[in-house]
């Protein structure tokens, strides 16, 4: 079916069948991500209908919005409550490498993603001052850093990535950035990011259904693009 169109879109690719979406801002009401419960089920109808299976909500947890565990959970109770679908939900967040990450972290007061990974980030243009310490920190805690949008990053190299990937931390790419929602460089980043398999796992850090609709109905994607996704979407690669 290539032969007549280079590009996809993601809804066309079939790329969502069969696909856990690590990295969302769906659990409603808790940040800058989707509002009501009803949106939530909404996205959430949409998604299953086109094949998805699992999802990661993943709400932010900063000095701004210092969202608790217990909140959280609560949260997920609510909307499971509401759900009558066949997703699989998982409860984890997306922490800012802030004073208050170092806070929880100190009391062990984190969500794991799986059994030990932690999804961090950190602002787009600018490394904390001590982010290879905290990382460091993290791993000697007993939890593996899993690095959100690396790709987003404005002032980390190649190199940067290699020494994530050699101190054991891993990546998520932001599924968006691959078809250029971010920008070019994002996008170029990510290209090459994947392309040398530095991937652990993709998400859509979707915030709004609108946007999502707009995202996955775009043709974008190229046949070699979706070859390399495909394991990534489904969970089917190894996280060693």
């Amino acid at each position: 079916m290539w032969l007549f169109s280079r590009k996809k879109s993601i809804l066309e690719s079939g790329l969502l069948k069969g696909a856990v979406d690590n990295h969302c801002h769906i659990l409603y009401g808790l940040d800058d991500g989707v509002r009501t419960m009803e949106e939530s089920l909404r996205i959430l109808a949409y998604l299953e209908e086109n094949g998805m299976e699992e999802i990661w909500f993943t709400p932010h947890v900063m000095e701004d919005v210092p969202n608790t565990t217990g909140g959280l959970r609560a949260r997920l109770g609510e909307l499971e409550q509401a759900y009558t679908g066949g997703l699989r939900f998982h409860l984890a967040a997306e922490y800012m490498i802030d004073n208050l990450f170092e806070e929880r972290l100190a009391a062990r007061d984190l969500l794991t993603h799986g059994d030990d990974l932690v999804l961090v980030e950190t602002s787009t243009w600018a490394p904390p001052i001590e982010l290879w310490e905290i990382l460091g920190e993290m791993m000697t805690a007993g939890y593996r850093p899993l690095i959100a949008h690396p790709e987003r990053y404005r002032y980390m190299e190649m190199r940067d990535y290699e020494r994530l990937r050699k101190m054991g931390a891993l990546m998520q790419l932001n599924l968006p950035s691959i078809i250029g929602a971010y920008g070019d460089t994002a996008r170029l980043k990510a290209e090459e990011l994947l392309s040398k398999g530095m991937y652990a796992m993709v998400g859509s850090d979707c915030h709004k259904e609108r946007i999502l609709h707009s995202w996955y109905s775009a043709p974008v994607l190229k046949k070699d693009i979706l070859r390399r996704l495909e394991p990534l979407m489904k969970g089917e690669t190894s996280l060693s």
